[in-house]
């Protein structure tokens, strides 16, 4: 990996700064001074900043969150809003995989493993997400347009797996799969099919599903979805099993962190294909 990554991964600093501290001279590796982007193996070369040597960097912490509406996918900034690090424990380097905004709750990941949450992310990879939206207006109409296209300012989107179920009156569950992950998608393909949205849940991010997570709650990554995520990001290289003293091990899968006062989830289960009906009267 390189220079940058070992030393986030090892806690010394994010990777921004640790390229400042390479480009300063302050890294030695093997007792010559680092360049930016060298490449190293933390298990076997002797890294060391400002003469002390790190640690090689444990397994990558993972941590499965489902975050509530009104909350920040960020760092502080500078407001009193929350933010996702507010609600996971304090993990040196630790960051989002595929942002969700303010309004949106559901499915987020967090990883040290800064090399897979950029893969994860990256539009070559079509890593899916799946959303549910309560939402208003023609659903019915709106799921056979999305199965066309639909035609944003900055490309054509064309949803999977769109279902609808009513559920009042004027009021629809409105469910698609996407591969693109561009900014507020959802929000802007409803809007663009004359739907209003109420609310807004991403249920599942590539593998992992958000199931029965509670709001505001969180829990480590199952073998099975651990695997699955290291196929997309790294084909053919062993998975590590969670490291015994990390955060995520130390919690029961659904264990929250701390206590929240949101609203509760809709369930993520399946949901039906081709259109809802509006029970007769």
């Amino acid at each position: 990996m390189r220079i940058q990554r070992a030393l986030a991964r090892a806690g010394v600093a994010s990777r921004r700064s640790a390229e400042e501290l390479v480009l300063a001279g302050r890294i030695t590796v093997n007792g010559t001074v680092a360049k930016t982007g060298q490449v190293v193996d933390p298990t076997s070369d002797d890294i060391r900043v400002d003469g002390r040597r790190i640690e090689a960097p444990r397994a990558a912490e993972w941590i499965v969150l489902h975050k509530p509406a009104g909350v920040l996918t960020s760092r502080p900034d500078g407001t009193d809003r929350r933010n996702v690090f507010d609600i996971v424990p304090p993990v040196p380097g630790l960051t989002y995989v595929g942002r969700l905004d303010f309004l949106t709750e559901g499915v987020l990941l967090l990883t040290t493993d800064g090399e897979a949450a950029h893969a994860l992310t990256h539009p070559s990879r079509g890593v899916e997400r799946s959303y549910l939206a309560v939402v208003r207006g023609d659903a019915e109409g709106a799921a056979l347009e999305a199965a066309r296209g639909v035609k944003l300012e900055d490309g054509v989107v064309t949803p999977s797996d769109i279902s609808v179920r009513w559920l009042r009156r004027g009021v629809w569950e409105f469910a698609m799969t996407i591969r693109e992950g561009k900014t507020h998608e959802v929000r802007r393909i409803c809007e663009t099919l004359g739907l209003e949205v109420e609310r807004l849940i991403r249920t599942r991010f590539g593998p992992v599903m958000l199931g029965d997570l509670p709001v505001g709650a969180q829990r480590g990554l199952t073998l099975l979805e651990r695997r699955a995520i290291e196929q997309v990001v790294r084909p053919g290289q062993k998975v590590y099993e969670e490291p015994a003293g990390s955060v995520a091990a130390k919690r029961s899968p659904g264990a929250p962190h701390k206590k929240t006062g949101d609203r509760s989830q809709a369930k993520s289960g399946s949901r039906p294909k081709g259109k809802g009906r509006r029970p007769r009267s």
